[in-house]
């Protein structure tokens, strides 16, 4: 793959009669002494040559970074995948409501880093679960404001990808050749309600063990997998001193995990195939001989 052009190929020429690699109109080098044989520089140039041009530090870290780029290109190949990201087409009428899955993406990385720094205070065990929670919020520095940012956007996030996908929904977008990214999208708000389950009991009080009890004992009474999915939650037959480690390697590792690949599919089909144009722009664009005409 060819190296991005230097920054010389790119940098515009002198005018006649200025300075060029150090030399006068008149052929005589000056090499940044005056006459004496000091070094000169003139007041406020910072840096820079005569006539405002950068100096030759400014230059060598100016290649040295693009070089490090060509570098990182040449062994990645990340310049047709960036360029597919950040400069594909957008179709006409688009508005506000295609911005719905941007902030669902938004919301799920916040989710990632809020979790990081509760992770460190937090301790998956029946007997010391809550007092954790408690040294968060109440000791901690900013770790009620955390975990609130964590809490409430659990529900911002639910509601975006609900929003995201009625948006997806009644503009047609998983009509062909798009049925596989609605099948993505489905399994993501699955994963993000199970997410959402498994967190609710990791406080281990009073409301969050009664209201997972309520919630194993509807997933038990599911047809077939019911019971089996209800018992690995568990880890094994009630709520025992094992299910909140449980809950916890679930809600950390698995959930986020799947989460992560599957929403790199998703954007990786979203650039492959294009933005859906809204219904209304569709209906427009149809060719004349397609157009329902009036008679009489």
């Amino acid at each position: 793959m060819p190296k991005l052009p230097r920054p010389s190929v790119l940098r515009k020429p002198a005018k006649p009669g200025e300075r060029t690699n150090g030399a006068r109109s008149n052929g005589a080098k000056t090499n940044g002494a005056g006459a004496n044989g000091a070094a000169t520089k003139s007041p406020g140039t910072n840096g820079t040559g005569s006539g405002g041009a950068p100096s030759p530090l400014v230059e060598k870290a100016k290649e040295g970074s693009i070089d490090v780029i060509g570098w990182l290109d040449e062994r990645t190949g990340m310049s047709p995948f960036l360029t597919g990201m950040l400069f594909r087409k957008v179709p006409k009428g688009t508005n506000w409501f295609y911005t719905l899955g941007s902030a669902t993406l938004f919301a799920f990385a916040m989710q990632a880093l809020t979790g990081v720094f509760l992770a460190m205070y937090y301790t998956p065990s029946s007997t010391q679960a809550y007092d954790s929670i408690a040294h968060l919020t109440n000791d901690v520095f900013l770790g009620e404001f955390v975990r609130g940012m964590h809490k409430w956007g659990a529900s911002v996030m639910i509601i975006l990808i609900f929003l995201h996908m009625g948006r997806t929904f009644f503009f047609g977008a998983y009509k062909y050749p798009r049925e596989l990214n609605w099948v993505i999208g489905v399994v993501l708000l699955i994963l993000t309600m199970v997410m959402g389950l498994t967190g609710y009991l990791l406080p281990f009080d009073q409301r969050s063990y009664w209201a997972t009890i309520v919630a194993m004992n509807i997933t038990g009474s599911g047809p077939v997998l019911g019971p089996y999915l209800a018992d690995f939650l568990r880890a094994g037959s009630e709520i025992g001193a094992t299910t909140l480690p449980r809950f916890y390697a679930v809600h950390m590792l698995l959930v986020p995990g799947a989460i992560i690949a599957l929403i790199g599919a998703h954007l990786y089909l979203v650039v492959k195939q294009g933005t859906t144009a809204p219904p209304w722009m569709r209906a427009e664009n149809r060719p004349k001989s397609l157009r329902r005409e009036k008679v009489g």
